[in-house]
């Protein structure tokens, strides 16, 4: 796996035509961008975690029944400095760097001072952000980069600070039919208070403000006041429906004491991440029209969440589909210690990624009786119970065991769905298949080949399409062959129906 996972990669400058079995629909044609980790050892100095990686950015272009992959490093501020460098002396969530070890005393005092409340990376590795005409490639601190989707060439450097007080921002946006962005960030201590702030980004400007950047027209939609001042939750996505955003305040929480003395005391801001099983998750559900939270209080158990699926309205109930996780331990794995070993025999995950459906009520009877279910669905098994104190406890219906990196035909995203396309993730967290899930059926079909991991996947529908399902399967992958064990990339379109 260290062949997969630690090898610096190389860069793809010209366009390469990749060899095509089988054949591709004329139908489909465009420009398929990725990102991710590429490079983990700069000079003899190593990242700890896979997620530190310094950006790789991967284009693949379908035209005429062809693909071209090239490939290029972001050229981050990051990126530059440590190359500059030749080791690395820009800090990742899972590796602290000290850019010169040399330093005085009164030096090093002052550094850790600059590091107290620290300023994050620009190594945007996470994914690839459409916003009006522009595309940008994002991770999870309150950096972008701008990049060209042709030439894969790094432009500005784009702060949201600037914008919206947020110090964090997911990298997975939400977008409407017009174009609109809609995203999620984390305010730490701004006027005393810690707050997750929902924000919107016009796809376009005024007509007297043509040529300026959407970003400048960012609206706050809502915030959220965190449950705790120094100990905010993370959350990595979201969901929406056409009146509602769903967002889960779980126990996974970064310490921020922890994070500002995590310089001086020679530890990775990873460390100061914590997972309480003792806590709950509480469910925020926020009223788009009214852009505020709904005033019941609704929690289910312990859990981590990574990736939202989908989230839709049903007779006066809010379904969302997530990836749970009983623990944190899927991060842990990926520290490039354990992908040094057998990673698939060596390193198990303690939980396995679950699909769950939990339904939540939007018009609570307070007369109702306590310990009744308020959800009358025939859809779901998912229950949600009234408490004594008004609270309601929510109870998940359990779809599927083993999958990750889910994706939906996007022109359902928000509305009733019946298709989940992922990786299938058993107790090892590297992919084997790529997987489609009926949530009606509760059937599954599945494509792999033997020494290949799928990366997530992306559903095109075709021009015409009628039926939910109706297109292709496109996704990046590693290959590794029998015969020297050569690894390379590989895109695949299986048709999945």
């Amino acid at each position: 796996m260290d062949m997969i996972f630690g090898k610096n990669k190389k860069e793809q400058l010209e366009p390469v035509r990749a060899k095509v079995t089988g054949e591709i629909p004329t139908w489909l044609q465009g420009t398929l961008l990725r990102n991710g980790p590429g490079m983990h050892t700069v000079g003899e100095t190593r990242y700890n975690h896979w997620f530190d990686g310094l950006a790789l950015l991967h284009s693949f272009t379908i035209r005429d029944g062809e693909v071209y992959y090239r490939s290029k490093y972001l050229r981050s501020d990051t990126y530059n400095a440590n190359i500059e460098a030749n080791r690395i002396v820009v800090s990742e969530f899972g590796t602290m760097a000290y850019p010169d070890p040399c330093k005085n005393i009164f030096s090093k005092a002052f550094s850790y001072l600059s590091h107290t409340i620290p300023d994050f990376t620009d190594n945007c590795l996470i994914n690839i952000m459409k916003c009006g005409e522009d595309f940008y490639a994002t991770t999870e601190t309150n950096y972008m980069r701008k990049i060209n989707p042709q030439t894969l060439e790094t432009l500005e450097k784009v702060d949201y600070r600037k914008y919206v007080a947020v110090n964090l921002a997911t990298a997975h946006p939400h977008y409407d039919a017009a174009g609109n962005v809609l995203n999620m960030g984390t305010s730490i201590m701004d006027k005393g208070k810690t707050k997750y702030v929902i924000f919107k980004i016009p796809a376009t400007v005024p007509e007297d403000k043509k040529g300026k950047n959407p970003l400048k027209h960012t609206e706050v939609f809502c915030s959220i006041t965190s449950r705790s001042l120094l100990s905010p939750s993370y959350y990595h996505s979201f969901g929406v429906t056409e009146n509602y955003i769903v967002f889960l305040e779980q126990p996974f929480k970064l310490d921020i004491l922890k994070m500002s003395t995590a310089y001086i005391r020679g530890v990775n801001w990873a460390s100061c991440l914590a997972f309480h099983k003792e806590d709950k998750t509480y469910i925020h559900v926020i009223d788009q029209r009214t852009k505020k939270p709904l005033p019941t209080k609704f929690y289910t158990d312990a859990m981590v969440v990574f990736h939202h699926v989908n989230a839709y309205e049903e007779d006066g109930c809010l379904l969302f589909d997530v990836i749970t996780y009983e623990d944190s331990s899927l991060y842990q794995l990926f520290y490039l210690a354990n992908l040094n070993q057998d990673f698939e025999e060596n390193s198990r995950l303690t939980s396995i990624p679950t699909l769950r459906r939990f339904a939540v009520p939007l018009n609570v009877d307070k007369n109702a009786e306590v310990g009744s279910n308020l959800i009358e669905l025939a859809s779901t098994t998912a229950r949600a119970l009234k408490e004594k104190d008004d609270q309601v406890y929510c109870q998940p219906e359990l779809l599927y065991e083993g999958l990750e990196l889910p994706r939906i035909n996007y022109a359902h995203n928000g509305k009733r769905y019946r298709y989940v396309f992922a990786a299938e993730v058993q107790w090892s967290p590297i992919p084997t298949k790529i997987l489609k899930y009926d949530v009606l059926t509760k059937s599954s079909l599945k494509w792999g080949q033997e020494h290949c991991w799928p990366a997530e996947p992306l559903f095109v529908p075709t021009p015409d399409a009628k039926d939910e399902d109706d297109g292709r399967t496109p996704g990046r992958g590693a290959r590794c062959s029998s015969v020297g064990k050569k690894n390379m990339s590989v895109v695949c379109l299986p048709c999945l129906r």
